[in-house]
C-alpha cells in the first residue's frame, strides 16, 4: 500500500505506523516458530519418555552414539579429514567388501563398515607422513662419525672465536 506523503507530520506519522506493523509482524512470526518447533519436537518427546522406561536402553544408546563420535564433524554434519582420510574411509570398505566378504550377508558388511569408518578416523595425512618418516629414517644410512666429529669441531671453533669473548677479553 502506498499513501502519498505531503508533510513531515505525514512522513513521522507512516514511520511509526510501520515500526509498528514490524513488531506485529515479528511477534506472530516468533509465536508461529515456537509452535512448529513443539509440534516437531512432540515425536521426540514421546519418543524419549518410552525409551527411558525400557531398562538398558540407555547403555544400548551410549554404545551406538560412541561409534559415530571417533570422526570430527563439520558445521554440516559431514565427517571432516584431509583428501587421504576421506579416500580411506570410502576405498577401504569396498575393497573389503569386494574381496574378503563376498558371500557374506549384510549384516557382517554393515558391521566391517561400520569398524573400518571408526578404524579409518584415526588416519590423517600427518600420521601417514610421520610414518613414512619414520620408515625413511630407519632405511637410510648412518651418517659417518668422522663428519660428526668434524661438525662438531668448527661449532668449538666458532665459539672459541665469538667476538663477544673478543671484546670482553676472555
Amino acid at each position: 500500500m502506498k499513501t502519498k506523503i505531503n508533510n513531515l507530520d505525514e512522513l513521522k506519522w507512516e514511520i511509526a505506523r510501520l515500526t509498528e506493523l514490524k513488531r506485529e509482524q515479528e511477534s506472530y512470526l516468533n509465536d508461529q516458530y515456537t509452535l512448529l518447533k513443539n509440534k516437531v519436537d512432540m515425536p521426540a518427546r514421546v519418543f524419549g519418555t518410552v525409551a527411558s522406561s525400557i531398562p538398558g536402553f540407555n547403555l544400548v544408546k551410549s554404545v551406538v552414539s560412541s561409534i559415530g563420535k571417533s570422526s570430527p564433524k563439520d558445521e554440516h554434519g559431514v565427517a571432516s579429514g584431509d583428501w587421504l582420510t576421506k579416500g580411506i574411509r570410502i576405498g577401504l570398505p569396498i575393497l573389503l567388501n569386494s574381496t574378503f566378504l563376498k558371500k557374506s550377508g549384510w549384516m557382517k558388511k554393515a558391521l566391517v563398515l561400520l569398524a573400518s569408518q571408526t578404524a579409518t578416523s584415526q588416519i590423517t595425512q600427518d600420521s601417514v607422513s610421520n610414518l613414512l618418516a619414520k620408515v625413511t629414517r630407519f632405511i637410510r644410512p648412518k651418517k659417518s662419525k668422522t663428519k660428526s666429529n668434524k661438525v662438531e669441531k668448527k661449532l668449538q671453533e666458532n665459539i672459541e672465536d665469538s667476538p663477544e669473548e673478543q671484546i670482553l677479553g676472555i
